[in-house]
């Protein structure tokens, strides 16, 4: 297999019903009668054709910018741009102008594939030398076989599919460029871990123009299954995000630790039981144990998986399957690498760390993205020579921390860029958050460090369980503080402890730790 259109199409072969829905689009929970869907064949059909009217306006091994809003149809216009050769820049209507006229700059694109709403807003931003289109416009033209078979003769597995950029909050982001070889050896592998079949059913969390997405997107194409958009104004709701779930059967999600965490530390799942679910995959950040275990205990039965990797790797690179509670002074592994993939610990000097002690995670296989999107600079200081290969043997450099555990497991410590020196002493500030989430008064909390002051701060989220005064002043900043004063060093204290109503969360529902820090810098400024 050398190209993910493959999926699609071999599905079409083996399905029993071609009109079985791929992809439901946004709806209301109880309500999917309004929603957008998608059949398999009706993916194919427009994706062919959206594949079509590229070839025939010579837009072939091109980057194609796709800017709609979060939708089935979306998925079938990423497929018509692969079904013509090119690769797809995923944009959407909720990312912020400033910044997708940044990666419009850095791409380029000749053509910029719409809905009728963001045409709307491009036509605005008098693009030069790139053509806007709307996808239902183009979506009804005439397949050309020969067109595509042609495209198709000539594609190998090391075409790009798509870049993706990451959410960097200053400067030009980054586009991280991913293949159909590295996208076909992930989607083998964690079908593989999530022991999908033709009976998932996906609550797909994530936004389209990141790369988590591809667990729904292409093991819903590899096995016939099908997948839920889920509504982002959900996820704000707990409740009724698990009676959407409930209401609709979906059994597997890979979903941010943090929005797992939302659910259950709001206490959700003590009110209605998201019975439905089988499988639970987590990732993207530190999952508390407190809130794991509030999973664990209302879905006994469920599978859990931890997943592990970056961007850089074309989704993950590790996985963990959890069959218990854990303590509160224990964290989860991250486990052992898929298929095909090595995880490769680094110390300081070049080398494999001795036993428990720890080193950058480092990736090498097939995953690997070939790179960052005409930066050949910032390629080739994460994309390195292998320092233990006598041969040329590309690794990635995370950037992040980790160690072994007695089992060959691995462990996520933090980010280099999380260990901060303050008062002499190096400090995991995921450690703080660690001691601060299993406090019986916070629901959750994030800690940055603001290097001009040498200040360490924690935001969070009272679990708001107080009902009376009394109750009411053991949930209070004081009680938080005495709490961390007795469970934590003296020199790891947070200076500053801040309750908010909810943490801000970047786009793909990670905590949004920059710009928690920027909020910090201006009210100190007033």
């Amino acid at each position: 297999m050398t190209n993910v259109l493959e999926y699609l199409e071999r599905t079409l072969e083996s399905i029993a019903d071609r009109n079985k829905v791929a992809f439901y689009g946004a709806a209301k929970a109880k309500d999917t009668s309004s929603a957008e869907c998608l059949t398999f064949d009706e993916l194919s059909k427009l994706s062919r054709s959206c594949g079509s009217y590229l070839v025939s306006q010579k837009i072939t091994k091109q980057p194609v910018a796709v800017f709609m809003k979060k939708s089935p149809t979306m998925i079938a216009a990423f497929l018509g741009v692969a079904y013509a050769g090119n690769y797809y820049i995923p944009l959407d209507s909720e990312m912020p102008e400033f910044r997708i006229k940044l990666i419009l700059q850095s791409v380029n694109p000749s053509l910029i594939i719409c809905d009728e709403a963001t045409a709307a807003i491009a036509e605005k931003w008098e693009l030069t030398k790139c053509n806007i289109c709307i996808f239902n416009d183009i979506s009804n033209h005439p397949v050309s076989e020969v067109g595509l078979s042609d495209i198709r003769n000539k594609a190998i597995d090391a075409d790009p599919l798509y870049v993706v950029f990451t959410s960097g909050s200053t400067g030009t982001p980054k586009g991280v460029v991913a293949t159909h070889r590295s996208v076909i050896d992930y989607i083998e592998n964690l079908s593989q871990v999530l022991n999908v079949s033709s009976d998932s059913v996906f609550g797909n969390q994530s936004p389209l123009y990141l790369d988590a997405c591809l667990k729904e997107v292409y093991t819903t194409l590899k096995f016939g299954s099908s997948a839920y958009l889920i509504p982002q104004s959900l996820f704000m709701f707990p409740v009724k995000l698990i009676e959407f779930i409930n209401d609709n059967g979906i059994n597997t999600i890979c979903w941010v630790a943090s929005a797992l965490s939302l659910v259950a530390g709001l206490g959700a799942l003590k009110a209605i039981t998201p019975k439905t679910l089988h499988t639970i995959a987590f990732g993207s950040e530190i999952f508390p144990i407190k809130h794991y275990n509030m999973w664990r205990e209302a879905l006994p039965d469920a599978r859990f998986i931890h997943l592990y990797g970056p961007t850089e790797a074309t989704g993950m690179s590790c996985f963990y399957e959890t069959k218990q509670t854990y303590n509160e002074d224990e964290s989860i592994p991250i486990g052992y690498p898929f298929k095909n993939t090595e995880i490769v610990l680094i110390d300081d000097n070049g080398k494999i760390p001795e036993d428990g002690q720890p080193g950058e995670i480092c990736i090498r296989g097939t995953c690997l993205s070939p790179g960052y999107f005409k930066d050949a600079e910032k390629t080739q200081a994460a994309y390195i020579q292998n320092p233990l290969s006598a041969f040329p043997d590309i690794i990635y450099k995370t950037g992040d921390l980790g160690r072994r555990g007695s089992q060959g497991e691995l462990y996520y410590i933090s980010r280099r860029d999380h260990q901060i020196k303050h008062l002499g002493y190096r400090i995991e500030l995921a450690e703080i958050e660690w001691v601060a989430n299993a406090c019986d008064n916070v629901g959750l909390s994030c800690v940055v460090f603001d290097n001009t002051d040498s200040r360490i701060i924690m935001y969070y989220v009272a679990t708001n369980t107080a009902t009376n005064a009394s109750e009411a002043e053991v949930a209070s900043k004081t009680a938080v503080r005495s709490y961390l004063k007795a469970n934590l060093p003296r020199y790891m204290m947070p200076q500053s402890i801040i309750e908010l109503d909810e943490l801000p969360r970047t786009p793909g529902g990670k905590l949004d730790r920059v710009g928690l820090l920027e909020r910090y810098r201006e009210e100190k400024k007033q």
